[in-house]
């Protein structure tokens, strides 16, 4: 490997500074998209409990079957 010149050497020390910099703003985004995305699915997934328990209770009081009920354990 060829030796480098000092202005070579601090240029790639200062590059290695600002990408590993970069790369650690980069995860901190993404963890915290993530969850915000995790969060969002929680609510999604309590709504969607709280419409299939109406549903039940609807087909309960009509007595009908449940059909969501075979695709939710399928």
């Amino acid at each position: 490997m060829a030796v480098l010149t000092e202005q070579q050497r601090k240029f790639y020390e200062e590059t290695l500074k600002v990408t590993k910099q970069e790369i650690q703003d980069l995860e901190n985004q993404i963890q915290e998209e993530l969850q915000r995305v995790k969060q969002r699915i929680a609510e999604l997934q309590a709504a969607q409990k709280a419409a299939r328990q109406m549903y039940d209770a609807a087909c309960q009081r009509l007595g009908i079957p449940n059909d969501l009920e075979e695709s939710a354990s399928a």
